[in-house]
């Protein structure tokens, strides 16, 4: 009789058990499926307009962030149009070695900026190369001290805003205050990124790139 009882408690002790495994499988399963479905979404944020300094158009993205930043400077939330220069990087010493001139990012965005009304004295280039987020995120902190502010507006496309607003938290801090905002221009649907490959690598890269950044950048690359 005791052996008996002692088998049946056994029995039902690895059945608990694998009942319990399975419902963390379950729970780990439906975790994941909603983390991959909200991937896109959780990239997106923005902050509201207040009065600033000015409104800088993150490198990439061309024409879409320089046409946002037109619409915040002509609503009249900032003074000055500010375009960060990008990096050199080893393709473009090899189309100068073959004397072909290619156009700097910042110069198709300062282009559009005057066709939409932008005054052209209204339009401030940041000196520095910033080859990748991070060091547009410092030249910009950097800006605010030369030419003096205490508060910006920061343009990108919507799936690259949580990386910047991370990245002006970690860098900089709460001041000088960054805003962040995107243009809604540029094709990217963050509840159906799966749908297309442009959208997926994007939604990869930024969350490969946050995780980069939350871990101290131990992993160096000159475009992030």
């Amino acid at each position: 009789m005791c052996v008996r009882l002692f088998k049946l408690t056994s029995t039902v002790k690895v059945t608990l058990k694998g009942r319990g495994w399975l419902a963390a499988a379950l729970v780990t399963l439906a975790f994941a499926a909603f983390a991959f479905l909200q991937a896109g979404r959780l990239l997106v944020v923005e902050d509201p307009l207040k009065p600033a300094t000015a409104v800088v158009v993150f490198g990439g993205g061309v024409p879409f962030r320089a046409m946002e930043a037109s619409r915040v400077y002509k609503q009249g939330w900032a003074r000055e149009v500010w375009l960060t220069k990008g990096g050199v990087f080893p393709a473009d010493a090899v189309l100068a070695n073959l004397e072909i001139e290619r156009m700097p990012e910042y110069v198709y965005s300062r282009m559009v900026l005057e066709r939409l009304g932008v005054p052209s004295a209204a339009i401030r280039e940041l000196p520095e190369r910033t080859p990748n987020t991070a060091e547009e995120v410092r030249t910009v902190a950097r800006g605010l001290d030369r030419f003096g502010g205490d508060r910006v507006i920061l343009v990108t496309s919507s799936y690259h805003t949580r990386r910047v607003k991370s990245l002006w938290g970690k860098l900089v801090g709460n001041h000088p205050e960054a805003i962040v905002r995107y243009t809604p221009d540029e094709d990217f649907e963050p509840r159906r990124w799966w749908r297309d490959s442009a959208s997926a690598m994007r939604v990869t890269r930024e969350w490969f790139s946050l995780l980069n950044g939350w871990f101290g950048f131990p992993m160096k690359h000159e475009q992030w």
